[in-house]
Order: structure tokens, then sequence, then C-alpha cells
């Protein structure tokens, strides 16, 4: 794919915003701290003059950053692995592009190295402090459609705050009123406070590096294998049937935080949680032994739980070993590939129906075909999200992956 590149603007804040620097709770400070890739495909339609679409995005933007003014902000290291956010309206990049390409060209818009023209390059080879934390590519296709490509801090934000500035962003767009206020106070999760001497004092293994294969001492052989990316999909009938094979029992997993985290808290509220067991036991035992173990970790995980998490990383002494600065493309940071497998959630995510004005995309995704041996994405599907269908985003070894095709719809089909 040729991909011309037209223009790139620094799109501040429309009005004075707050300035000075804000703490970063734990939880934005540890897993993945660069930037998450999202893409949106829209179909060509009346309303979608490339002119018009550009200057209603920026107009859009500027607006939105008067609420949601973090994101023009910059990071800054403060010592010993751990970052602040300066809010200094430094203001967010807007690229602007086109392709002779059609959307015709991406049959199922499954992840593809076409992706990586469409998406925003962040060069890590820049001081933090100078990289923005939103960027945005706009691409107009020879079709008269476009495709809008995000890439957003992992450390400011996660998923759900990510989707709700763009939801927002969107509103706006359309002349709308903001529907949920951002909450940015992060001392809801003592973001800056000192670690409490007392308290609970629970085990935190899923901030631990995760297990070998038996005979190895390290996983650099294992992170040197080829993968590749494959998009499983779900009916909604397949999908009860892998309930039904996995346990009889509902499971109700609340809030982990009391009180609750208000609507519109703008920070990272996610934690990882894990599930272990030997592969004799995974091979030898039915699925609902598997789903009893993942089932098990999800209810370890309440108020007390979460504060611990909270107090052992504020005790540690430098925060470095559990990120993923360098994890994607390079040989540092944690690997959670062979043997092991990462599931993250987009399933209670506002994902679809994101319109500027010119109607709802055609399909958004995760916008990225370089994900490590072992991450799996768990998203509704985009056609038929709304009777419950499912689609698995998996990246394994090559070596691997057809076997797990067979043994992932085997009884199901």
């Amino acid at each position: 794919m040729v991909v011309s590149y037209k223009s790139s603007y620094t799109v501040k804040p429309a009005e004075p915003t707050w300035t000075g620097s804000l703490s970063l709770s734990e939880w934005d400070q540890i897993g993945c701290i660069t930037h998450v890739l999202t893409i949106y495909f829209y179909q060509s339609s009346q309303k979608l003059l490339i002119d018009t679409v550009i200057t209603t995005l920026k107009d859009s933007l500027s607006r939105a950053l008067v609420h949601f003014y973090p994101l023009a902000g910059r990071l800054r290291w403060i010592g010993h692995g751990r970052l602040e956010l300066v809010c200094n309206a430094a203001g967010v990049q807007f690229i602007e592009a086109e392709s002779q390409s059609k959307l015709d060209s991406f049959g199922d818009f499954s992840p593809s190295p076409e992706y990586d023209f469409l998406i925003p390059n962040v060069d890590y080879t820049i001081p933090i402090q100078e990289l923005p934390l939103l960027i945005v590519q706009v691409t107009k296709f020879q079709c008269g459609g476009i495709s809008l490509g995000f890439t957003i801090s992992h450390a400011v934000v996660d998923g759900q705050s990510a989707l709700h500035f763009i939801s927002e962003w969107a509103r706006i767009a359309r002349g709308e009123a903001l529907a949920v206020s951002l909450i940015i106070d992060r001392k809801l999760l003592r973001a800056g406070d000192p670690p409490v001497l007392s308290g609970p004092n629970l085990d935190h293994k899923e901030l631990n590096h995760p297990p070998l294969l038996i005979g190895q001492t390290n996983n650099i052989e294992e992170r040197k294998k080829k993968t590749t990316i494959a998009m499983l999909k779900l009916t909604k009938s397949q999908v009860d049937k892998l309930k039904n094979m996995a346990t009889n029992e509902s499971l109700n997993t609340g809030r982990p935080y009391a009180p609750p985290l208000p609507p519109g808290y703008f920070g990272n509220a996610t934690l990882d949680v894990i599930a272990v067991s030997s592969s004799g036991e995974l091979i030898s035992k039915p699925l609902g032994y598997a789903a009893s173990k993942i089932r098990k970790a999800i209810t370890t995980v309440n108020d007390e739980y979460v504060r611990s998490g909270i107090e052992f990383l504020k005790s540690q002494a430098d925060l470095t070993k559990f990120q993923d600065l360098h994890a994607l493309r390079g040989d540092d940071g944690p690997f959670y590939g062979n043997p092991n497998i990462e599931a993250v959630s987009w399933l209670t995510l506002p994902m679809y129906g994101l319109d500027f004005g010119w109607g709802r995309e055609v399909y958004m995704g995760p916008g990225t075909h370089h994900d490590l041996d072992g991450d799996s994405l768990l998203l509704p599907s985009h056609d038929d999200h709304e009777d419950g269908s499912l689609v698995v985003a998996l990246c394994l070894q090559v070596s691997h992956m057809e076997a797990f095709k067979n043994h992932f719809y085997q009884d199901i089909l």
C-alpha cells in the first residue's frame, strides 16, 4: 500500500486549561506504558467530504481537549521507573494522508501489515517528555472512504477511558454536549501518596514475570520465533456451547473497588490476575477445570486485593521491571508467550457506533498486526455484536496456530 502524507498539525485545547503536574497511580505506571493502537473505517457517503472531515475533526478535537486536557500534556520521568503527567497544553498530533487503495482491498478488515501505513508511528527514540500522548491519522481512500487511526498512551488511560474520550469527541463533532464528565483526580487510587506501612500483605504473583518452558533459563529463543495472527469468530450458539462445556455456574465478580470508582474516572483502573495450572492437568482434565481456575483467580479480586496491590507497588524501589516499555519490538520487558497466554477482554467496552456526523464506522478493531506470542483479545463481533457473537484475536507462533485452531473449534462446529 502506498500512502501519501499530506499534512501534520499540532492541535491544542481551544481554551486555556489547567497547567501543572499530575501524579499517576501505580496502575498507570505498570504493564504497557507505550501507546495502544485502534482503527476505524468509514465508507464513502455524501456527508464524507474530506475537507469538511478534516475541519470538523480538528475543530471538535480542539474543543474536546478543553475537557480532556491531560491528553494534550506530556509524560515525564521522575526517577525510579516512575512517571508524572505534565499538563502543559502542548497539544496532540493530527496527520492527514491519502491512499490510492480502496476499502474493498481490506476484505474482512483482519489486521494486516497495511495497517502500519494507516496508524501513526510513534518514535520511541524521542525523549518521553516530547512524545504526544495522542496521535490521530485520517487517511482518505480512492473510493471516497476514510480510516481514522489512533495511538493513545496507555500510561494515561485504559481502554474504558480512551473510548470515553473518543465517544465524547464524536459527540462534540455532532454538536452535542458531553454525556459523562471526566474525573481527573487520581487520588482515588492514592496517586502520589506514600506507602502505608500497615495493612494487608497479599501475594501479588501477577506482577512477577511468567514461567519459562521446562529446561529453559530464558525466553530469548521463544521471542525470536515467527508469529501469526488469527481472528477466530464465534457465533452466539458456539459461545453458548462453550459456556455449557466450561461451567454450569453463574459468576458475578462485581466491582472490585469499595466504593466503586465514579463514572468518567480518567485513568487506568484495571489490573492483571493470573490462573496457574500444569500442562498435564490442562490436557487430562475437561474444559470446566480450566474455567474453574480462571473463575477462582477472578473471584480473588476484591477491594482488599486491589488496595494491597497498590501498596505493594508503592513499596517497590523501582517500577521498571513491571513495565512493558520495549516489549513490542524488542527483547526487553516481560514476555507472555509460550507456554503462557495473556487474555484481554474488550467485551464490556463501548467500542462500536462512533459517529462524527457522517455515519457509523463499517469496522473498528485493534490497529496492529505486531502482537506478541501469547497475546489474545476478546471483543464483540462488529457485525453481530448485539446477538452475543464474539471474535478472539490471537497471536501465536506459526508452528502452533493450526493445531490451536483445530482444537479451538473442536466440538462446537
